[in-house]
């Protein structure tokens, strides 16, 4: 699984003019799920996401994660980000999950950072979505359950 995660004062998605879920402080997860993956991914990306600290302490260091502020994630599916574009044009999206996969996937790392009492909103699976954010520092982090390798980690 891969996802771009990006710092957020405020975030919201929405689909056909209507918003779907929406943010104020947290994290923004682009959540992107390759054919090989498991839950095992979905659980271990999800632990990488949370423990990130990336925002700022008392001295404004980044120092402190999700867990620590209390703030909410808004997770929006995004099969491109699996899109291979080294050859040609057109990018190819062999390694992403066929959508069935992915939707499994994605509910189940939405459902598994509920369950640690997140806040979590999310997009519309293969809906199309009109993304707003604010992004805070600028701070985007890629963030892989596997290497391109594919070993963990």
């Amino acid at each position: 699984m891969r996802a771009v995660v990006q710092r957020v004062s405020s975030a919201r998605v929405l689909v056909d003019g209507q918003v779907s879920g929406a943010i104020e402080g947290g994290l923004l997860v682009l959540l992107g799920v390759r054919r090989e993956d498991t839950e095992a991914d979905a659980d271990y990306l999800l632990d990488r996401v949370l423990g990130l600290r990336i925002f700022a302490d008392e001295a404004g260091k980044m120092n402190r994660s999700l867990l620590d502020t209390g703030g909410a994630l808004l997770v929006v599916s995004q099969f491109t980000l699996y899109g291979d574009t080294r050859r040609g044009r057109r990018p190819s999206f062999d390694l992403a999950a066929p959508p069935e996969q992915a939707r499994a996937l994605y509910v189940k790392f939405v459902e598994l950072a509920r369950q640690r009492g997140v806040r979590t909103e999310t997009g519309v699976f293969q809906a199309m979505m009109s993304v707003e954010l604010v992004n805070e520092g600028p701070v985007t982090l890629l963030v892989e359950s596997k290497s391109p390798s594919g070993n963990a980690g």
